[in-house]
C-alpha cells in the first residue's frame, strides 16, 4: 500500500522542482525527503528520480505516479473538509498570509476576532506579497492568502482557487509638503512627469503596475528608490526624495512633512482573500473569511470617517 505522507513528498517534488526547494516547502529535511523517496522507490519498485546536473527530475515513472498523487492528496483534503464541515466545529490549525499593509490594516482585528470566536482553534499568519502568497496556497502550505490586483491590472489567479472580496482600497499621491501640488485637493498622475518616484522592489506586482500605469499616462517613470515597506517609502517622501503612490488601508499617521492628495480618476486596490476550492467547505476557512470580511468593513468604516474629517 502506498503511504500517504510519501506521496506528499514526491507532489512537492514535482511542484519545486528540487530536492531543497521540497524541503522547504515541507518544512522537513532534504536528508528526510531523500529517505523517504527512496523507500517509496522500493515500494513501487520503479526509480522514480534520476539525477540532472546539481539536482534531480522525475523519471517517466516519478512523473505518473506524481500525477496520481497530486489527485489522491486534493481527495483527502475534500474529505477533510467534508469531514469538518459535517461535525460543524472551527477547530484544527489554519495557516493564513497577507501582503505588508493588509497584515497591517486587517490581522489585528480579524485574528483577535477568531481568538475570541473559536478559543479551539489555532491561527498561524505570516506577511507575503501576492505571487508567493498564490503559489503557497495552492502547493498547500498556506490555508489562505489575502491578495489584491489593481483597478486597472489584475493579478492572475490560478484555476483551482476560490476568492471572496473583502474591500476596495483607496490610494492617494504622497509629496513632501512643500511640494508644488500639494494644496491641491486633487491630482493627476500626469502632473508628476517630472517627479522622482519611490517604488516598490523590482518584481513585485505593485511595482510593475506601478510602472504600467505611468506608461499609459505618457510618463516614462524616474524611480530611484524602492522599498517594500510602504511606512519606509513615506519617510523617503518625507525626505524629499521623492513621490509615492499611498494606499490608505494600514497607512496610519503620515510622517512629518509628508502630504497625501488623492487622484482625481480613481485608484484603487481590489483586496481579496484565496484558498483551495477543494477545501471550501472547512469551518476553519469559512471562519477566517467571515472574520477578514468583519475587519474589512471596520476599515472602510474607519476611512469613510477620516475622509469626512
Amino acid at each position: 500500500m502506498l503511504n500517504l505522507e510519501r506521496l506528499r513528498i514526491l507532489d512537492a517534488l514535482a511542484r519545486h522542482g528540487s530536492v531543497s526547494g521540497a524541503a522547504d516547502g515541507l518544512h522537513v529535511t532534504t536528508s528526510a525527503v531523500s529517505q523517504q523517496m527512496a523507500k517509496l522507490e522500493r515500494e513501487v519498485g520503479q526509480q522514480l528520480l534520476t539525477k540532472h546536473g546539481r539536482g534531480v527530475r522525475l523519471t517517466d515513472a516519478g512523473r505518473l505516479l506524481a500525477d496520481h498523487a497530486a489527485r489522491i492528496i486534493s481527495q483527502v483534503e475534500l474529505a477533510q473538509s467534508d469531514i469538518e464541515a459535517r461535525r460543524g466545529e472551527v477547530v484544527g490549525e489554519v495557516r493564513l498570509s497577507a501582503f505588508p499593509t493588509a497584515a497591517r490594516g486587517l490581522f489585528p482585528v480579524a485574528l483577535a476576532s477568531l481568538r475570541k470566536a473559536h478559543p479551539d482553534l489555532r491561527v498561524r499568519s505570516m506577511e507575503l506579497e501576492p505571487d508567493g502568497a498564490l503559489r503557497q496556497v495552492l502547493r498547500g502550505d498556506l490555508d489562505l492568502a489575502v491578495v489584491l490586483d489593481w483597478n486597472n491590472k489584475r493579478l492572475p489567479v490560478p484555476g483551482g482557487l476560490a476568492t471572496a472580496s473583502l474591500l476596495e482600497d483607496a490610494a492617494d499621491v504622497a509629496m513632501p509638503a512643500d511640494h508644488p501640488l500639494a494644496g491641491r485637493r486633487e491630482v493627476e498622475l500626469e502632473e508628476f512627469a517630472d517627479d522622482s518616484w519611490v517604488s516598490w522592489p523590482t518584481g513585485e506586482f505593485c511595482h510593475e503596475w506601478l510602472v504600467f500605469t505611468l506608461r499609459s499616462k505618457g510618463i516614462e517613470p524616474r524611480i530611484e528608490h524602492m522599498a517594500g515597506e510602504q511606512h519606509t517609502q513615506l519617510e523617503l517622501v518625507g525626505g524629499g526624495l521623492g513621490v509615492c503612490v499611498a494606499p490608505r488601508m494600514g497607512r496610519g499617521r503620515l510622517p512629518d512633512g509628508v502630504v497625501a492628495v488623492p487622484v482625481r480618476q480613481k485608484m484603487f486596490r481590489h483586496v481579496y482573500a484565496v484558498w483551495r476550492a477543494d477545501a471550501d467547505r472547512r469551518p476553519s476557512i469559512r471562519a477566517a473569511v467571515e472574520a477578514l470580511d468583519e475587519a474589512a468593513r471596520v476599515v472602510k468604516a474607519v476611512e469613510t470617517a477620516d475622509v469626512r474629517d
